[in-house]
């Protein structure tokens, strides 16, 4: 964040910096989502839900992750439903965006608190952005939500018996949960039965990727693609584009090849399908680890090594900015960038054409340390309260972990300790390690005196 921007975050009081924001907005539409969704009538049976399950799910909604101890289309009541809508939203867009759109509607400005708030949510370059962006960032989520609905509404009205009413709230309901890569679906087997229907796999696949690869990089990309088609120049994208865009697609393409490879011929997934289904529900299951949480496979049924590649997409997750969990592409980037120089013997880190500074690989290095060190101790916590399969608890810590949502379905079967574990991983995994870190922080600190450099012995 910019030095100068340091003294006014501090004269803001113990929650004025973003970061803190950020944590204590999430937790406070948690526990109302968990208020919501515990009254009688959010669920089909009229009775009060146990706060365990309320909040599991209420954080698995506003975390955007799709992890679930009751089946959604069947434990709650419409209004269940709606409650959940509304929190992955919420949690999908950011808190602290509706909060600084409100504030421009109502006061037509925004003061330097609130955008300081919308750029640590948003992860704008430059403070004069935030305001652009975060008008942007609403139009560009509901643009794209309603066209994935009207899509998906279409589908359902051709290829099944249900009311315009219903075949829309089908398509918005899932539209929303694709672009904020929530992963909650309406059927209980998810998208399964829809895995060779490409007007229901395709679109979704679309949003979530959209929404997972970051504000940041859509807006970027949008605005050089309608400069090229007005015949206008302008100049080329930002390094953090670049690295998005091109390990986005680097790590989709493996994901796919080595999934549909993988579970080709295994007779619970891919084996049964004709050639096209198998291509498309191998690219489907292919994309969806990069923390979309939707299935269109039995995820319980894939292959141990399936498995492990999923753990590996799950934990590096989307891109900066986005809807999408996870370490972040730009971290799991930077880090083979450092690792590339430091084998070459250079001093410096180069990339495209620019010089990486000491910091931002530092906040790597943090990021992935702290995530690893989290999922792993999380992973022998589960194993010890659960006494469940290796391969079963690292696939869910990981989930849970990069609010991906895809389970092979210990979910339910967990004790309430590994739930409450759970809801910790979920909630982590949104506000991200550093901004957890920044938020427990009473202040920034600056060194004043460097100590004599010494070199231990690496390796």
């Amino acid at each position: 964040m910019a030095r100068t921007a340091l003294p006014v975050i501090r004269r803001m009081g113990p929650l004025g910096h973003p970061a803190r924001l950020t944590v204590a907005g999430f937790m406070a539409v948690n526990v109302l989502g968990m208020l919501l969704l515990m009254l009688p009538f959010a669920s089909e049976s009229g009775t009060w839900t146990d706060p365990v399950t309320a909040l599991f799910t209420s954080t698995s909604a506003v975390c955007v992750t799709g992890l679930v101890v009751v089946d959604t289309a069947t434990y709650w009541s419409a209004f269940g439903e709606g409650v959940i809508l509304a929190l992955i939203q919420i949690g999908g867009i950011g808190i602290m965006t509706a909060a600084s759109l409100l504030g421009l509607l109502v006061a037509r400005r925004m003061g330097l608190r609130m955008q300081l708030i919308a750029q640590a949510e948003t992860k704008t370059l430059r403070l004069g952005e935030t305001k652009r962006v975060v008008i942007g960032v609403i139009t560009m989520s509901l643009a794209i939500e309603v066209i994935v609905a009207a899509v998906l509404t279409a589908r359902r009205l051709v290829s099944t018996t249900d009311s315009f009413g219903s075949a829309l709230y089908w398509g918005v309901f899932h539209a929303i949960s694709a672009y904020n890569n929530a992963g909650f679906g309406l059927h209980s087997d998810n998208l399964v039965s829809y895995a060779t229907d490409a007007w229901i796999i395709a679109p979704i696949m679309i949003a979530f990727i959209l929404g997972g690869i970051g504000f940041p990089v859509v807006f970027e990309v949008s605005r050089a693609v309608s400069a090229r088609l007005r015949g206008t120049r302008i100049s080329g994208w930002s390094l953090h584009t670049k690295i998005t865009v091109m390990t986005s697609a680097g790590l989709l393409a493996v994901g796919v090849l080595l999934v549909t490879a993988l579970e080709w011929t295994n007779p619970q997934t891919l084996g049964p399908l004709g050639l096209p289904g198998k291509l498309l529900a191998g690219a489907f299951q292919g994309a969806t680890p990069r923390t979309a949480g939707f299935n269109s496979v039995d995820v319980g049924a894939l292959h141990p090594t399936t498995l492990l590649v999923y753990d590996a997409l799950m934990f590096i997750g989307g891109g900066s900015a986005g809807t999408a969990g996870g370490i972040k592409v730009t971290t799991f980037a930077l880090l083979a960038f450092v690792v590339y120089a430091e084998v070459r013997g250079q001093p410096t880190v180069h990339v495209m054409g620019r010089r990486l500074a000491a910091t931002v690989q530092r906040q790597a290095i943090a990021v992935a340390l702290l995530s690893l060190g989290v999922v792993l101790v999380s992973t022998m916590i589960l194993l010890q309260v659960s006494r469940l399969p290796l391969d079963d608890v690292l696939f869910e810590v990981t989930s849970a972990f990069g609010t991906v949502g895809l389970s092979t379905g210990i979910t339910a079967d967990l004790p309430t300790a590994g739930h409450l574990l759970l809801i910790f991983l979920m909630f982590v995994g949104r506000v991200g390690p550093i901004t957890l870190a920044s938020a427990l922080a009473l202040r920034e600190h600056e060194r004043r005196y460097e100590l004599p450099e010494e070199r231990p012995i690496v390796g």
